[in-house]
């Protein structure tokens, strides 16, 4: 997924909750095998293909994201000239007042 880095507050509140509405969808879909009958079998059936589609969707965008992580990492080492691990890391806890 190429769309915007999730980096506002609204943006992770929403990852959040779409985490949470596939936990609950799945656990529903767990909790509801004793009913029979086609009008079950067909919501079943559709609320797995959902959740399949939500499910994937939800891993391309943080595999997208952390790629993007790893990328503004990487450049910023290179223009701060952070060689080592340790550069890095005083780097990232250095404050400026």
């Amino acid at each position: 997924m190429d769309g915007p880095q999730p980096t506002t507050p609204t943006q992770e509140r929403l990852l959040g909750d779409l985490r949470e509405v596939i936990e609950n969808a799945e656990e529903l879909l767990n909790n509801t095998t004793q009913y029979n009958g086609a009008m079950y079998e067909t919501a079943r059936s559709k609320l797995a293909q959902a959740l399949l589609a939500a499910t994937e969707e939800l891993a391309r965008f943080e595999d997208a994201h952390i790629g993007r992580m790893m990328e503004l990492t990487a450049r910023a080492n290179q223009l701060h000239r952070d060689l080592t691990g340790e550069a890095r890391l005083l780097r990232a806890f250095h404050r400026e007042d």
